[in-house]
């Protein structure tokens, strides 16, 4: 039986010392109360969604068919618990979602189709000794069932959600130990449930093997420190965290339906896959594995097993177009490459393959199927890669490119091509940025004004604000939404105060998030209206860290982040060197302020330091989560300070503390009630 999770650590504020892990920590915010609510599909949006309903083949029902194959059981309501009793995650309030066929007015038509398929979730048999647990977590749990026991792949977002999920299948298949945890890629909800499946004593021990791509730790960690507090804020937009669900809110990711709320852990590989291509054998299983760096994640890796006939397309290949930037903000991936690997993948296991799963979504069954799957997702990123590069070199800019490029008939018209997640437009822009970079090359657009200003002087030049609205709410009756939203916004960034700008930039906004094909530009789209409306969130936004994930941060990455916090004003003029010894690591690094920077070398000390501090990497990581301070630790002999004592405070208090919440759709600062 799986170990118990340990009850969720108390969230707070970072300390001094930072280390703010964001690690979709979105996931642990609670939906907010609205008080503005939202309006009703307008005529426009009507009409763009009965267009959907139109052109696309809503009587193809072979993906409901696929989703429900397999089928044992499931959790009521799909309801997971903490050890306390709080709600980590529930399909409750989802239920709308299956109690009526048809899709809302304000709905697009396929991404309800979507949302109904997300719907479907529990204990899945996929062929023999091959189970998943689906949507009881924004991520899937794949079962292979060993010789002796159990080979877990991805265990969920959180302690709480993996724990039910094994929990789930043990209900219906024999309890086996769990010989070996695999992590498909650096991705959060694909480790962060670790611990509610295994235990550390037994994997130091032997009895259980965790295997990961090469470079997984250090993705796992890296991208999330250095920008996680913005990506963290993001990330609430990007999944609708203070979005109520509903027919006029949170409807579905694409991906998936939503986070978990529970405690992200990690545990590190005790093997990695360092070869292209490379094979394992786990308790009687072989495991064929394709590198594929650089695709969804920077570290990634497909699975073939060819005992089963099952081919693991991890996050390559799932039922929608995938992102090539990602809304929450992260490095951009290479659309070409992630053709190449698709097309690597079909020619090395495509003719073998009976089944294939990914980490989200359903199944795929039939070699015929299968390969039909593998072509066209290959093409899908190939083509928008291609076309930009082709629109690029003719001169287009991105956003003319976004506007030009569409998908072919024989792609736009497959379900698992749609835009639920990734957009053809959001990632041909990122194509452009890969290559080109923000700027477009106009002249104009090199160097502009701030936003603020620039929007005082556009309200002047237009006739002002009340000119501005009364022309915009003559093209929100027209169902110009998004000409709408971008002129308002003007006023907005004007005048926050301005609460009728701030009202019908809120009401396109949501006809936008309506008509949306995509679950993340819905919940961005809603995320920006309810803010608009309702000013911003109050309370329940604490960023903090995972323990094992503060724990995982290398020196030389911790230092890094230091130094992205240093507040030039403060250092102005100052010079400081501290060396540091970290008695566990034997490990030396000299840590020096000058001309406002705070750079480090490791492996170094000065030879004349203003202070030299002594401590274990354990009791920084205790000090980074605030388990206890540095005045705490020296009392307890865990740390000591020889020289200048206070050049340490002194350092500290240069650095800023970020704040987890920030405007987003209104100037930063602002903080100005929405309308009601």
């Amino acid at each position: 039986m799986p170990p118990v999770p340990s009850p969720r650590p108390r969230l707070r504020r970072p300390s001094v010392w930072g280390c703010a892990v964001a690690l979709m920590l979105a996931s642990s915010l609670p939906c907010l109360a609205q008080t503005g609510l939202p309006r009703p599909a307008e005529p426009a949006t009507l009409a763009a969604n009965q267009r959907v309903q139109q052109s696309l083949p809503f009587a193809d029902q072979t993906d409901f068919e696929e989703a429900r194959r397999g089928f044992i059981a499931t959790l009521p309501d799909g309801e997971i618990r903490s050890a306390d009793g709080k709600i980590v995650y529930s399909m409750k309030g989802h239920a709308f979602i299956d109690a009526q066929v048809q899709p809302p007015d304000s709905i697009n038509p396929s991404l309800w189709r979507q949302a109904k398929l997300n719907q479907i979730h529990g204990l899945f048999k996929v062929t023999d000794r091959v189970y998943q647990v689906r949507s009881l977590d924004i991520s899937n749990m794949t079962i292979i069932e060993g010789d002796t026991g159990l080979i877990l792949i991805d265990p969920l977002l959180t302690t709480e959600t993996a724990r039910a999920a094994l929990e789930l299948y043990y209900q219906h298949r024999p309890r086996k130990p769990v010989r070996a945890v695999v992590y498909s890629h650096s991705h959060a909800d694909h480790f962060g449930g670790v611990r509610g499946v295994i235990d550390e004593a037994d994997v130091k021990a032997g009895r259980v093997a965790v295997l990961a791509p090469q470079a997984f730790m250090q993705h796992a960690v890296s991208e999330n420190v250095i920008a996680g507090n913005a990506m963290s804020r993001r990330a609430q937009y990007q999944f609708g965290v203070f979005v109520p669900p509903g027919e006029r809110g949170q409807v579905d990711t694409g991906l998936g339906r939503m986070l978990s709320r529970g405690s992200i852990s990690l545990i590190a590989p005790t093997d990695v896959v360092e070869k292209p291509l490379d094979t394992r054998t786990i308790d009687g299983v072989t495991m064929e594995i394709q590198l594929t760096p650089g695709t969804e994640a920077p570290a990634e890796m497909n699975l073939y097993f060819p005992q089963f006939k099952v081919l693991n397309a991890a996050e390559n290949v799932t039922h929608n177009l995938h992102n090539l930037y990602t809304l929450r903000g992260a490095e951009i991936r290479d659309g070409l490459a992630w053709a190449k690997y698709i097309e690597q993948m079909r020619r090395l296991y495509g003719a073998r393959s009976e089944f294939i799963v990914a980490q989200h979504h359903w199944p795929t069954f039939g070699a015929a199927r299968i390969d039909h799957l593998l072509r066209k997702q290959r093409d899908l990123y190939q083509y928008i890669h291609d076309q930009t590069v082709r629109l690029l070199n003719l001169g287009l800019k991105p956003r003319e490119i976004a506007e030009t490029i569409k998908l072919p008939d024989s792609l736009s018209s497959e379900w698992f091509a749609r835009g639920y997640y990734g957009t053809v437009s959001h990632n041909a822009k990122a194509v452009y940025q890969k290559y080109l970079g923000w700027y477009d090359a106009n002249p104009a657009n090199l160097n502009p004004l701030p936003q603020v200003e620039s929007a005082r002087r556009s309200v002047r030049y237009m006739g002002g604000a009340d000119a501005v609205l009364a022309l915009a709410r003559e093209d929100f009756a027209k169902g110009d939404y998004r000409w709408v939203a971008e002129v308002v916004m003007q006023l907005v960034y004007a005048d926050p105060k301005n609460t009728a700008a701030r009202a019908l930039a809120a009401d396109a906004m949501e006809q936008l998030g309506y008509q949306a094909e995509s679950g993340v530009w819905r919940n961005v789209y809603l995320s920006g209206a309810n803010e608009l409306r309702n000013g911003m969130p109050k309370g329940g936004a604490t960023n903090t860290s995972a323990p094992d994930v503060v724990k995982a941060i290398p020196l030389d990455l911790f230092f890094d982040y230091l130094a992205v916090r240093l507040n030039p004003d403060k250092a102005a003029g100052k010079a400081i060197t501290v060396n540091w010894t970290f008695t566990d690591l034997n490990q030396k690094v000299q840590l020096t302020l000058e001309n406002s920077v705070l750079s480090h070398v490791m492996g170094e000390h000065a030879a004349k330091p203003d202070a030299h501090i002594s401590l274990s990497k354990a009791t920084l990581d205790d000090i980074s989560l605030q388990r206890t301070t540095f005045a705490q630790a020296m009392v307890a002999g865990q740390a000591r300070i020889d020289g200048n004592a206070a050049a340490l405070g002194q350092l500290m208090a240069m650095l800023d503390t970020f704040k987890p919440l920030f405007e987003i759709v209104t100037p930063l600062g602002s903080e100005a009630p929405g309308a009601q």
